[in-house]
């Protein structure tokens, strides 16, 4: 099945798992994606189940999740609340074992944390209140020892400069808006020079305006430096405009449903006939009540 709009520039590819008559290949959407399908993938994610724990019972947040994100990719996981995504972002970033799976970045097992793999979380109180914007985006640098304090300065005041901030450079978070110490938050990722940058819906509880400023930047930083992107969303319009691949995740227990190819979507898109198509035809998909492969939501204790 293929929902286009320029052609064949949007396309849906049904999960192997849920292919109905008439759907697709995966790999043929990937045809028309800006990235080569022959290479190698730098983060894989084969066969990854993921649960967690409550007082009552162990819940099973993700079923089987089969992905591949290759370099340069801004990959979204696109979902409704509690299907997973921000669970699975989070194992990407070695904070969680995934109880089935394997998690790979440039062949080699995801364990444990690491500066390869940084996340930008949605709260804007991550960062320290007693250093100043320069001080906090340098920090990383000279904790994981990659950097002296001079170079990591230079580094810092490189970065700041590069999400307009450079007035801001010496003031303290209690100074600037959400949206600044947002920016200031990816600023120090960016410094810190991942193989993966990783977002948990990091623009979600700012306003409509600050928010498409955020996403103009981060677009702006991505064509600059051309970084690997892991998104996390439940908006269907931030995820065609930010991602250029994006898998949708059926509700609770997570499992791809499908994946879509949306390089054909820009900021300039929205508003338009065939952007808003293509978020109805999305937003169809995300919520349809197709069957599910057989999985338990829920494991005994």
């Amino acid at each position: 099945m293929i929902f286009a709009a320029h052609r064949s520039d949007f396309a849906i590819a049904e999960h192997p798992e849920s292919r109905v008559p008439g759907s697709i290949r995966r790999e043929d959407a990937r045809a028309h994606a800006p990235v080569a399908a022959e290479t190698s993938p730098l983060l894989r994610i084969k066969g990854v189940t993921l649960e967690y724990r409550t007082p009552e019972r162990v819940v099973r947040a993700t079923h089987r999740i089969d992905l591949d994100i290759h370099e340069g990719d801004r990959f979204v996981l696109l979902g409704p609340s509690g299907c997973g995504k921000s669970t699975l972002l989070k194992a990407a970033a070695g904070f969680l074992r995934p109880v089935e799976g394997e998690i790979t970045l440039g062949g080699v097992p995801v364990r444990e944390p690491g500066p390869d793999r940084i996340v930008v979380f949605q709260e804007f109180d991550q960062l320290p209140p007693w250093k100043t914007v320069a001080q906090n985006v340098a920090f990383p640098l000279r904790a994981a020892r990659a950097l002296g304090r001079r170079e990591a300065a230079e580094r810092a005041r490189h970065y700041i400069d590069k999400v307009g901030l450079t007035r801001f450079a010496d003031s303290y978070p209690h100074q600037l808006s959400g949206g600044m110490k947002q920016r200031v938050a990816i600023a120090r990722a960016l410094a810190m020079q991942p193989k993966v940058l990783m977002m948990d819906e990091p623009f979600a509880a700012l306003d409509a305006l600050t928010r498409r400023r955020m996403q103009e930047e981060l677009l702006s930083l991505w064509d600059e430096a051309r970084f690997t992107l892991l998104f996390v969303t439940h908006s269907i319009e931030e995820a065609l405009v930010v991602g250029n691949r994006v898998a949708l995740l059926s509700p609770h227990p997570g499992r791809v449903r499908a994946e879509i190819n949306s390089h054909a979507f820009d900021l300039t898109s929205i508003g338009s006939r065939d952007f808003q198509g293509a978020v109805q035809r999305l937003h169809s998909r995300l919520f349809e009540t197709a069957p599910e492969p057989e999985a338990s939501t829920e494991a005994s204790a």
